[in-house]
């Protein structure tokens, strides 16, 4: 006989333990079926652990409109449950004249986002603030910070087993049919335990496409195209010459080699941008050799030899190599599946967004 439960939330990362609290609070039932061997072992624990202040996303945009709010909500969170987090701040600089006309660009599209506390300085008040700082200008970002994701996530896992909420690990989904209504998973490497739903969650991670692909019965011209695309990151040796995040002006692909700073004090830079086809965390030193560069133009400080591979991470990007795409949060109204909500290309702003995302997701249920 199969077994009933009345949601089943597919991945156990910062965004579907969010949502696993959100429906648990709600009074539903709810499985957080996981893979691997505990929670946030993928893309939500190998990030910079950023809170992000909503600068760089286009207006209008899922990310847009869900990283303001999904910012407020997270620190005021955190202060209430004495989860690690600070509100470091963050300098967007130019390291030429040039690239000050892009600081105007992001400053106009923050405030366009609801992001109103960003504000120019010119390269002299960066240097008295930052004295390693070498820039023309920053555009100053007072609300961004950094937050323990392993205590934020458990800290959603409690709230959502508090509320009656199971997290079963070990438990990959192979295969999922749906019933019209509900759906009927199949859970286990053999396939040999069958559940049957009214409302799943796919929030996969690297894995949502694929889950997605492999559903029967849902129309596959409503599953986009993605890839994987692997950060690096590298510690600094020694003590950090800032006490706030620097980052670059965004370049094609990315936002440059920018340095953020943990709770600890650590000093790290990335991650870079490298292509990939399967899933596997290794750091190759040498990949460091050019962060160096890049690094120089706006810490000339920096020393050869002074980075050491740190850990890496992965982002599902949608698109092609090099596009740009929003999230894609698809309920029925998409694909005509009542009772499912897919996550495709859930990366940055994902930890910053994840109970904002919650909130959307009530929404489409």
């Amino acid at each position: 006989m199969t077994e009933k439960v009345e949601c089943i939330v597919v991945g156990a990362g910062v965004v579907g333990l969010a949502i696993a609290r959100k429906l648990a609070l709600a009074g539903r039932e709810v499985l957080i079926a996981e893979a691997a061997e505990t929670f946030g072992t993928g893309t939500s624990s190998r990030n910079s652990e950023v809170i992000h202040a909503g600068i760089y996303y286009v207006p209008g945009s899922l990310k847009g409109r869900l990283c303001l709010p999904g910012k407020f909500q997270l620190y005021d969170y955190c202060a209430e449950r004495g989860i690690r987090h600070e509100r470091l701040g963050k300098f967007i600089v130019a390291c030429s004249e040039a690239e000050i006309a892009t600081l105007h660009e992001l400053k106009a599209r923050a405030f366009a986002n609801g992001c109103d506390d960003v504000y120019l300085i010119d390269g002299a008040e960066a240097r008295r603030q930052e004295p390693e700082l070498v820039c023309h200008a920053a555009l100053v970002s007072p609300s961004t910070g950094i937050v323990d994701s392993h205590g934020l996530m458990l800290s959603y896992l409690g709230d959502a087993e508090a509320m009656g909420a199971t997290l079963a690990i070990h438990s990959p989904v192979t295969g999922v049919r749906h019933l019209d209504p509900g759906f009927e998973v199949s859970v286990g490497p053999d396939q040999d335990y069958r559940l049957r739903c009214d409302i799943l969650i796919n929030s996969a991670g690297l894995g949502s496409l694929d889950l997605a692909r492999n559903l029967a019965g849902m129309p596959q011209e409503h599953v986009p195209p993605g890839h994987m695309l692997k950060g690096n990151y590298f510690t600094l040796a020694g003590k950090s010459p800032f006490s706030r995040l620097i980052y670059p002006v965004p370049v094609p692909g990315g936002s440059g080699t920018h340095i953020t700073i943990d709770l600890g004090g650590q000093a790290r830079f990335g991650p870079d941008v490298e292509p990939v086809d399967r899933i596997e965390y290794s750091v190759d030193p040498r990949r460091g050799d050019s962060f160096y560069a890049d690094i120089r133009r706006y810490w000339p400080g920096i020393r050869d030899g002074s980075l050491q591979p740190a850990y890496s991470g992965i982002r599902p990007r949608l698109g092609q190599i090099g596009e740009a795409w929003d999230f894609v949060i698809q309920g029925r109204a998409d694909h005509g599946i009542g009772g499912l909500v897919h996550f495709f290309g859930i990366e940055s702003p994902g930890l910053t967004s994840s109970l904002a995302i919650a909130d959307h997701v009530a929404g489409l249920i």
